[in-house]
């Protein structure tokens, strides 16, 4: 789910977040970031849950609705179709899902209930579900591209949901993309015969990218002295007030990679924190950031400093 990219965010958050002396700042943010990792998956679990769900809300509001004292012929025979959709009833059903979910002791919705009708009611009142619910019947991969729709242009980019998770957890303001990326590839690899195992991917490809985020961070913090000394040195011409919290913990954060990573190509690495940059700090900083980079990958070649292992690392 957590690819490098994200995991070298959170790691920046964290050494953004916390300063102070070395032993202080490695615990703390030791914690902080294992929270923050650990409350990605809450997020994509909150997400999940919340269209469970809209799909009972559909149940609800349809009994609720034949019900009616004055109920019309279509309001006391209604489509089933929703009810029905395979995808839905699948998610719905997942026993492992319901699980994890009781073990993480999450529940978001059981005093957010208003969140779930007005997500409701933005997709009944689509083009997407009247067009939906426009035939009686549906095969696996028309109910699947159904919700898939109705997550990508209807729950994905609502405002109101955008708005509820970064009050619950300000971390979660840059997982809701990583959240929803993630779940629009389960369902489109989705079939009627997946294991109910598939909607509980895992944070991490690998214990490597597990281990990374943690590495990156301790060893951040225990030569932050040393970096930001390196940094000084190039940025003699430059006044320290001009040059951001955010651009020296990236460059810290690079120049770790640079020393204490040794099979991860430089380019990459550059790459990575130029980009991280572009998103997160000020419109000049990549090109800043990039030049003194720049000058001390050249000095590292010049004085063989680099112990990169793999041909083209450099």
């Amino acid at each position: 789910m957590l690819n490098r990219r994200h995991i070298r965010i959170k790691v920046m958050q964290a050494l953004y977040a916390f300063k102070g002396n070395e032993s202080e700042d490695l615990k703390v943010s030791d914690n902080f970031l294992n929270h923050s990792l650990n409350s990605t998956y809450d997020l994509y679990l909150s997400m999940l849950s919340l269209i469970i769900e809209i799909h009972k809300k559909a149940e609800d509001h349809q009994n609720k609705t034949q019900q009616k004292f004055l109920a019309t012929k279509a309001e006391k025979n209604p489509s089933l179709k929703f009810l029905k959709n395979e995808v839905l009833t699948m998610l719905s059903a997942n026993e492992a899902l319901t699980s994890e979910l009781e073990h993480r002791k999450l529940n978001p919705w059981y005093l957010d209930f208003e969140y779930v009708d007005i997500t409701f009611k933005a997709i009944a009142e689509s083009d997407l579900y009247k067009d939906y619910m426009s035939t009686s019947t549906s095969t696996f991969s028309e109910d699947k591209d159904f919700v898939i729709s109705i997550f990508e242009d209807i729950i994905a980019p609502n405002d109101k949901l955008y708005d509820y998770f970064e009050d619950k957890k300000l971390t979660w303001l840059d997982d809701i993309p990583v959240v929803n990326t993630s779940i629009l590839k389960l369902f489109k690899k989705l079939k009627p015969s997946t294991p109910e195992k598939h909607f509980l991917p895992k944070l991490f490809k690998d214990e490597d990218d597990r281990d990374f985020g943690i590495e990156l961070l301790k060893k951040t913090i225990l030569n932050q002295s040393s970096f930001s000394t390196e940094i000084g040195s190039k940025t003699k011409n430059w006044d320290s007030e001009r040059i951001t919290q955010i651009d020296t913990v990236l460059m810290q954060m690079a120049i770790c990679e640079f020393q204490k990573f040794p099979s991860i190509p430089v380019k990459v690495t550059i790459n990575e924190y130029l980009e991280i940059a572009k998103e997160y700090s000020t419109p000049k900083s990549s090109n800043f950031i990039n030049g003194i980079l720049d000058k001390i990958v050249k000095e590292y070649k010049a004085e063989n400093k680099f112990n990169k292992v793999g041909r083209g690392l450099l």
